[in-house]
């Protein structure tokens, strides 16, 4: 009993505590597989550019209509969308990469996202927009993620043998006509989407943890795309849980709780992962050296 009320009690007396657990598990169950096919496409900091790349759009939002949940959620769509279109024509007609195409568009954004809130916003409101507000949801925050969360794991199933496609050989796919850019394009608005729903949850900045931590620690225990992402979006559920738990009982901000208990779950994959993981690696290396001793002791008789 002392046990189900040390890991259940908060949520079951706090209701602010049950709006946190339902928004982060929301956003886990989008972010983790969104993670997965960008670690597929090697593309794993396009999520902390995008993540960045809505911060002037927010700020906008913010400025002109205060903490209006509409209004920033509106200007982060833009901003994301067009980022996302400009990053990717950098990339298509020049020889500059996708990645530092978008390195250098994400920069600019965080910039002047950064300079449009501190024109007239305060401090509190910039830590508001860069590090969320989980324990602070309300009532349109929660059904904007929960919404867009559903969207995005559905249009996942519809999209998921041609994205898979796209991420692994996305030449082969654009030969076959305009499929290829098309699921690019939707994959970009899915991944904007999340983001701008996640920044109420944990902030522009925070956000991308709970979508590449998860998605990178799943590579260690999953060799499939479709394990991997349903064990990314399990790992974001847990670690949400934990974090919160973490954060009422420690008295520590929740956001960073909530990405520090991910950043637990992946340093342990990197040791005790069996795909990869430094342990795995120890095993497999000290098999090869019995082989090669035992081949060696052959020889000599």
């Amino acid at each position: 009993m002392w046990l189900v009320d040390l890991l259940f009690g908060p949520f079951i007396e706090y209701s602010f505590m049950r709006r946190a657990l339902a928004g982060s598990l929301a956003l886990a169950f989008a972010a983790g597989p969104l993670g997965v096919f960008l670690v597929l496409r090697r593309m794993s900091l396009m999520g902390d550019a995008m993540a960045h790349a809505i911060l002037p759009g927010v700020a906008v939002g913010f400025l002109t209509a205060g903490l209006s949940l509409t209004a920033m959620t509106i200007g982060g769509m833009i901003t994301g969308l067009v980022v996302a279109m400009l990053a990717g024509a950098v990339a298509r007609l020049t020889p500059q990469r996708e990645d530092a195409s978008f390195a250098a568009f994400y920069l600019v954004s965080l910039g002047l996202g950064v300079m449009l809130v501190s024109l007239r916003g305060s401090n509190m409101d910039l830590i508001h927009v860069l590090f969320g507000t989980v324990l602070g949801l309300d009532d349109g925050a929660l059904l904007l993620v929960t919404a867009a969360s559903s969207i995005t794991l559905l249009s996942l199933a519809l999209i998921f043998r041609p994205l898979v496609l796209e991420c692994l050989d996305p030449l082969f796919l654009r030969s076959q006509g305009t499929a290829g850019s098309f699921i690019h394009m939707l994959f970009l608005l899915l991944l904007v989407m999340t983001l701008v729903a996640g920044f109420q949850v944990l902030g522009t900045l925070m956000v991308v943890g709970i979508m590449m931590l998860p998605a990178t620690a799943a590579r260690f225990w999953a060799g499939s795309v479709g394990r991997q992402i349903v064990l990314a979006a399990a790992i974001g559920a847990l670690v949400s849980y934990i974090g919160l738990l973490f954060s009422y009982y420690g008295n520590v901000p929740a956001s960073p709780a909530i990405i520090i208990a991910a950043g637990c779950v992946y340093f342990l994959s990197i040791f005790f992962g069996p795909h990869g993981g430094l342990m795995q690696a120890a095993r497999q290396a000290r098999a090869r050296r019995q082989r090669l001793s035992r081949i060696s002791e052959l020889g000599k008789l």
